[in-house]
């Protein structure tokens, strides 16, 4: 089992940034790779970024630029910085962890807001 607990959603500006973090507890020795979800309300729930244990990411094109992903494996955690943040951002952002047996865990959700 891991434990998934993500911090740093809020209300911000368009334009502005926001940095989400993800620490993970458990079974943390099996991660495989880390990252970001999204849903906003009416869509369905689709990739942001992820990152692989020795480095290689992958970000949605929406994101591209924008975004950052990274992950220290020492203390398992993830953090993704948002810069130049749009309303269409706006969404429930969730940290899942994929293990080495290709289980997936999910975080709770922190809500991003980008509005003026």
């Amino acid at each position: 089992q891991v434990q998934l607990v993500e911090s740093g959603g809020g209300l911000v500006q368009p334009g502005g940034s926001l940095r989400l973090s993800c620490a993970a507890s458990g079974s943390a020795s099996s991660i495989y790779a880390m990252g970001w979800h999204r849903q906003a309300p009416g869509k369905q729930r689709e990739l942001v970024a992820h990152i692989i244990s020795l480095g290689p990411t992958n970000y949605a094109d929406s994101v591209k630029g924008r975004f950052t992903i990274s992950r220290d494996n020492a203390k398992n955690t993830v953090t993704l910085q948002m810069n130049s943040l749009k309303p269409e951002d706006t969404a429930v952002y969730y940290c899942l962890v994929v293990t080495t047996k290709a289980i997936t865990y999910w975080g709770q959700g922190t809500q991003v807001t980008v509005s003026s």
